[in-house]
């Protein structure tokens, strides 16, 4: 049969290949083949062959956000990072680690840790986890709901948690990039290079692509010291316009929070308001009695996080994150109240204030119109302006608005078939034009990310 001859192929190439099954499917497509390259050179001539018999295929570490994004057009071989798992190199005097994309978060931040050092990415608490329902082994089968997510799946969504404040994103942190072509060929870029590709910042290229532009197989990042001491301060505040100010007091202090975060549990409820101050003990003590002066009453400041902290998505309903400019927090809620109230929903906000990130969360059973009706609406609320919270905006009222960004990470299925997943995007002709560049044949991950890219 012509599939073994693939299957054949495929298995030279990767002798972790097999055909695949209900449990690789990627957000509702089952693939022919499904493979686990145990090295570079192995996911260099896998891709090669795939290339060869005209396969199109998505990547996948541990799973964990294995249904973040659309639907693939066509899946016919899953690339599973999982063996990839070697910490590389750690250049703890440079504050330098290089890392293979099937490296978890938490063993990174293990062997960090050691040298007193960290990646300062969060591994979100209460994310969806994928599809799975069985936990499989490294050379097959779908991660696991309790797998870590991998560095490889960290970079390609782009995600990022409380720490953003301070420390950015996956794309602010990433210095070197090594990935796989569509056709087989490694390319490398930025820190520890072998190959450059001239003009290119692959890192910050691939960096939230969703896999649409190659495989990444290793990463290269910049560390930072892992602090001796933290504090976590926290009140509630009684509105949108009180959490407001005391998210604005603390981030404009001269206190150097690492995050400040919001919570509200649904419309009508107070603002949970949290700030992380890290440090020696001494300077933690000292800076969190200043940040509780700085909030007023009700302030409290404990070594650990609250149990909301962090937890975007305590279910398994639809994810929505919204970007803004972030003096447009009590108007983004104000929007968010608003379409919530008129589609009948009442969903988690919470996220990274300070830094202009939020994310709606609706549960599982919201009904699949009111919960398109509230995205939809979200989104024409935002886009007449009503975010837009900058002072030139204001001195400049004929000037077309900033458009705050509304993107749905992960939905039901029946959500995911009525609303664009990730609204206008502005440059998409250009990002066009990347993906053509990268993979003319649009063989990687066809269809997961924004305009059908």
């Amino acid at each position: 049969m012509a599939g073994d001859a693939v299957l054949r192929a495929l298995a030279t190439a990767c002798p972790a290949a097999r055909a695949a099954d209900g449990s690789d499917a990627v957000a509702g497509v089952t693939p022919r083949y499904a493979a686990s390259p145990a090295s570079v050179a192995e996911a260099s001539a896998l891709l090669h062959a795939a290339a060869d018999h005209g396969l199109c295929v998505v990547a996948r570490g541990s799973g964990s956000r294995l249904d973040w994004g659309a639907a693939p057009h066509r899946c016919d071989l899953v690339v599973d990072t999982t063996l990839l798992n070697q910490v590389v190199e750690h250049a703890a005097g440079d504050l330098v680690t290089r890392v293979q994309a099937g490296v978890g978060l938490d063993r990174l931040g293990e062997v960090l840790a050691a040298a007193g050092q960290q990646l300062a990415l969060d591994a979100l608490a209460g994310v969806r986890n994928g599809t799975a329902a069985d936990a499989g082994s490294a050379a097959g089968g779908n991660g696991s709901a309790g797998q870590p997510a991998t560095i490889g799946g960290t970079l390609a969504t782009g995600v990022a948690g409380p720490r953003r404040l301070r420390y950015g994103t996956p794309r602010d942190l990433v210095i070197g990039i090594t990935v796989v072509r569509a056709d087989g060929t490694v390319a490398s870029s930025g820190g520890k290079v072998v190959k450059n590709v001239a003009g290119y910042d692959l890192g910050k290229l691939f960096a939230g692509s969703y896999g649409t532009l190659g495989l990444i197989v290793e990463a290269v990042f910049r560390l930072h010291p892992l602090p001796s001491a933290a504090g976590y301060t926290t009140m509630a505040a009684d509105g949108p316009a009180a959490a407001h100010r005391a998210v604005a007091a603390a981030a404009g202090s001269e206190l150097a929070p690492t995050a400040v975060e919001i919570s509200r549990s649904g419309r009508g409820q107070p603002v949970r308001v949290g700030v992380l101050l890290e440090g020696d003990p001494a300077g933690v003590d000292e800076r969190s009695a200043v940040l509780r002066a700085l909030l007023g009453d009700g302030a409290m400041t404990a070594p650990e996080p609250p149990g909301w902290w962090g937890r975007y998505d305590p279910g398994t309903g639809t994810l929505i994150r919204v970007a803004f400019w972030a003096d447009a927090l009590p108007r983004v809620l104000a929007v968010i109240d608003a379409a919530a109230a008129a589609a009948g929903v009442d969903p988690l906000v919470a996220g990274s204030a300070a830094a202009g990130v939020v994310y709606a969360a609706l549960r599982e059973d919201a009904d699949t119109g009111a919960a398109a009706g509230f995205i939809a609406a979200l989104r024409a609320a935002l886009a007449r302006g009503e975010a837009d919270a900058r002072p030139q905006a204001a001195a400049r009222p004929d000037s077309p608005p900033v458009l705050a960004s509304v993107v749905v990470l992960h939905a039901p299925p029946p959500v995911r078939d009525q609303v664009d997943l990730w609204g206008p995007v502005p440059g998409l002709a250009l990002m066009r034009a990347v993906k053509d560049q990268f993979d003319p044949g649009h063989r990687m991950a066809p269809g997961r990310f924004v305009g059908g890219i």
